[in-house]
């Protein structure tokens, strides 16, 4: 496609996660020419279970071609088990409760979001953006490493410590919703032998989930934990292991053979549970998507279709504008921002999840003895999250 003259067309993303290899793709279909950055020297192999809900994000990835590849990586995890310290199996938690439609681990979708793109795509890993100068034709882009570049347009796709949030807004203190909580998340050995399976165990102020992956072969072990808001070097993997270690002293259950392991883990990710809230998610010739621009916290189960989904709002009517990169901005925002506010939201209902003390504690486990007798209890926190992800109604874009 040959687009007219003024309109932009080389556009520069930081960040190869999701939400930056999603707008690539759909930059590319629109006639334009992305490059990607990434701070990594490579695609990032670590994280969580993500999930797609419902016919918007279903129809999303079918639009991209890509939904074939997504299912044959999904994980197949089906019920998990609230266990006690003894690892007595409480009450089951069923799958289409915590899975969604399709579950994939985000390492896995980011292959496949890179697959699709690579081929009509620049990626330069082992980089990031140093400064941001806007002139009136595009933005001149200083990089660690490679020689500065000007672009059309520069977008942050460079999750919660967005790097290019912070050279065009500021420090991320004022944007920054901490929850109470911090995460980790690391890979170990399937010693506990769970088949497609997970088991969750909570005590006062800490929570741990263990589930398989990669049909069996490997765990995923994700860490809750309650604390004041944290400073810490985030590139200092040994002082994330002792914040950990610290918070779960004295756990029960499996805690202390998972500490143990999580010292040879390969890929141990801490970061707090936060949200990221902002009046603008655009200045000049730079704008944000994903975790950069409103992140929903890992607690909503929202991030990964709302990166999606963004992308591909902000791909389309960037292409439906033409020359007026701030007209699609102001778009973008506008079609966007109720559907970002209600993922939001189910952040603040899932921190039950981390009971605050032992009151609260016994409250849960009471409750989740109970799920299997109320239904509609059972079934709320899926229904909750399956009606906010279809709470938008997508524009069609021409490509």
């Amino acid at each position: 496609m040959t687009l007219p003259p003024g309109q932009p067309q080389d556009i520069l993303i930081s960040g190869a996660g999701i939400a930056g290899p999603a707008l690539a793709y759909w930059l590319h279909r629109h006639g334009r020419t992305p490059t990607v950055v990434e701070r990594a020297p490579a695609l990032r192999d670590g994280g969580y279970a993500v999930d797609f809900r419902g016919p918007v994000h279903l129809d999303l990835l079918a639009r991209m071609g890509i939904r074939d590849d997504v299912e044959r990586a999904r994980t197949g995890t089906g019920d998990s088990w609230y266990v006690d310290a003894r690892g007595k199996r409480l009450a089951r938690m069923p799958a289409e409760q915590t899975g969604g439609d399709i579950e994939v681990l985000r390492g896995d979708l980011v292959r496949v979001l890179h697959e699709a793109t690579r081929n009509d795509t620049e990626y330069v890993f082992g980089d990031s953006i140093t400064a941001l100068q806007e002139t009136a034709d595009g933005v001149h882009v200083t990089f660690e490493h490679a020689a500065p570049r000007t672009f059309d347009l520069v977008i942050g796709a460079d999750g919660l410590h967005s790097r290019v949030r912070s050279l065009a807004f500021g420090p991320q203190r004022p944007y920054l919703n901490y929850l109470g909580l911090h995460y980790a998340i690391f890979t170990t050995p399937n010693y506990l032998a769970l088949d497609h399976s997970g088991l969750v165990y909570g005590e006062p102020k800490r929570l741990a989930v263990v589930y398989s992956a990669r049909e069996n072969t490997e765990a995923r072990v994700l860490l809750y934990f309650a604390s004041p808001q944290l400073s810490y070097d985030r590139a200092d993997t040994e002082r994330h292991r002792a914040i950990i270690r610290e918070a779960f002293a004295g756990a029960g259950w499996e805690l202390p053979r998972l500490l143990d392991l999580m010292a040879t883990a390969p890929d141990l990710y801490l970061d707090s549970v936060s949200t990221i809230r902002m009046d603008r998610w655009s200045r000049g010739r730079i704008a944000l998507l994903g975790d950069a621009g409103y992140s929903p916290s890992s607690l909503s189960g929202m991030g990964t279709g709302l990166a999606v989904v963004g992308a591909y709002v902000l791909a389309g009517e960037l292409a439906t504008a033409g020359a007026d990169h701030a007209a699609a901005f102001a778009r973008y925002e506008r079609t966007m921002r109720s559907y970002v506010e209600g993922c939001q939201k189910l952040a603040g209902s899932a921190r039950f999840m981390v009971p605050g003390g032992r009151f609260t504690a016994g409250l849960m486990r009471l409750n989740m003895r109970m799920m299997p007798h109320l239904p509609w209890l059972r079934d709320l926190p899926a229904t909750m999250a399956r009606r906010t992800a279809g709470a938008i109604t997508l524009p069609r874009y021409d490509t």
